[in-house]
């Protein structure tokens, strides 16, 4: 059996995570991403890219493949602003027709077996009303138009008719490296943290209201898509994704404090979203002085900075409904890898600064945590 597996959107959060696992369980790989992605293993990968909304490059650089036995499909396009986007059908038809692009033509020439799909828990109607607790898969699709269905439609109908087999997963709240991207709350916090160093502000939490999430490592993501490619008996199913336990973004915020050396502050609400762009000059003068990759403020956070605003609770005057996932079926399956959240966070932002997308942290002279 051929063990090619094409990750579309492999720039992304779940795509280059993706691109890791698949080669560290021995797979060829194509990356596809219109910027090659950046991966923490060294072993080779082709990279192709594409841009996904036309139609006949997909069709040129997909359809004169004949080894992809596998696709992870990880891409996604968002409109400016972020949430306002999830309920406009020019964006769904968009999703839709991005999804179409690459599996029509691999349906054609290569031995297409199996495809993994990302959904997350706006397939259960978090944003639009309190959901049920926990969220199971089993539920009956929540009524609400959403890019998930189309292409949830599209790849079943498709399977019917070519034979291969599916995954849907249903992370939660994703974190890893990624710059430039829809939804990392990882670069906004570590940006923000070298804000407040730089100015001499404290590292303040800066959301309204604190209250109960659930996370998912991107690793864990990554791997996941490696098992499933990988085990017939678990084909056709969705899965929720989670680390497998739940924490708080204010609780965290002492530990980060510490982890990133930097002083902390009482709780003062402020909306990242327009305070980082604010800033962008300011963290031109990071960028110099730390000799760090030259990424503007808008290559870094991408819509990245609407989501922080919404995860930190910036703006709300009560706390939301709980919103948690049940991952009992993967579980049960036979997937059983967690993570210690906070671990994950100080992680990636180790990988960033790392790779001087970030500076390094440096101890504050006066009031810093130990």
């Amino acid at each position: 059996m051929s063990r090619t597996v094409l990750i579309a959107g492999a720039s992304g959060l779940v795509g280059s995570a993706a691109v890791d696992s698949f080669l560290d369980a021995g797979w060829e790989v194509i990356a596809v991403s219109r910027r090659r992605p950046e991966v923490c293993s060294a072993k080779p990968f082709r990279h192709l890219p594409v841009d996904l909304q036309n139609a006949d490059e997909c069709m040129s650089a997909f359809g004169a493949l004949s080894d992809v036995s596998h696709l992870v499909y990880a891409a996604v396009y968002e409109k400016p602003g972020l949430i306002q986007g999830w309920q406009d059908p020019d964006q769904m038809a968009i999703n839709l027709k991005m999804i179409q692009n690459v599996v029509e033509p691999l349906t054609r020439g290569s031995p297409l077996t199996h495809v993994s799909l990302l959904q997350g828990t706006k397939a259960y109607g978090v944003h639009l009303h309190p959901i049920r607790i926990p969220a199971r898969e089993r539920y009956p699709r929540d009524d609400h138009p959403n890019s998930y269905w189309f292409q949830e439609d599209y790849i079943r109908e498709k399977a019917g008719q070519a034979g291969f087999g599916w995954n849907i997963f249903r992370p939660v709240i994703i974190l890893g490296p990624n710059v430039g991207v829809a939804m990392n709350t990882v670069p906004v916090i570590g940006v923000y943290a070298a804000l407040c160093r730089e100015l001499g502000h404290g590292f303040s939490y800066p959301g309204h209201i604190s209250y109960p999430r659930e996370a998912v490592d991107t690793r864990l993501i990554g791997d996941a898509c490696a098992w499933a490619a990988d085990n017939r008996q678990v084909w056709n199913e969705h899965f929720n994704l989670t680390n497998g336990e739940v924490f708080s973004w204010k609780d965290l915020w002492p530990a980060l404090a510490d982890f990133l050396h930097v002083k902390p502050g009482l709780d003062k609400p402020l909306s990242l979203a327009e305070y980082l762009p604010s800033q962008a000059d300011t963290w031109a003068r990071i960028v110099q002085t730390q000799g760090l990759r030259s990424l503007t403020m808008p290559q870094i956070l991408g819509e990245s900075h609407h989501s922080a605003d919404a995860r930190f609770g910036y703006g709300l005057k009560a706390a939301p409904a709980p919103a948690f996932v049940s991952t009992v079926k993967v579980r049960s399956a036979g997937f059983n890898q967690v993570y210690d959240t906070e671990a994950s966070i100080r992680h990636w932002l180790t990988v960033l600064a790392d790779r001087k997308i970030l500076p390094q942290p440096a101890r504050h002279a006066e009031g810093a945590t130990s």
